[in-house]
C-alpha cells in the first residue's frame, strides 16, 4: 500500500469510533464463545473483580506516596 493509504489507516485506528467497533467485536466474540462454552457444558466463568480500590491502611502501608512522582 501507498504512504497515504497508511496513514489514513492510522488515523483511522487512533479514532474514538474505531474503539467503540472494536469493543463492541470483542464483546460479540466473547457472548459467542461463552454461549459454545455452555453448549459443550463447560461451565461460566465466575464473576469477578476487575480492580479494588484500597487505602493505606488496609494495605498496611506507613505512608501513601507514590512510587512514581507526580509532575
Amino acid at each position: 500500500m501507498d504512504n497515504d493509504f497508511e496513514e489514513a489507516f492510522s488515523n483511522f485506528l487512533e479514532r474514538r469510533e474505531y474503539d467503540e467497533a472494536e469493543s463492541a467485536l470483542f464483546a460479540m466474540v466473547r457472548i459467542a464463545f461463552l454461549a459454545g462454552w455452555k453448549a459443550a457444558g463447560g461451565e461460566p466463568p465466575l464473576p469477578q473483580k476487575i480492580f479494588e480500590l484500597i487505602s493505606c491502611d488496609h494495605a498496611g502501608l506507613q505512608t501513601c506516596e507514590p512510587d512514581i512522582p507526580i509532575k
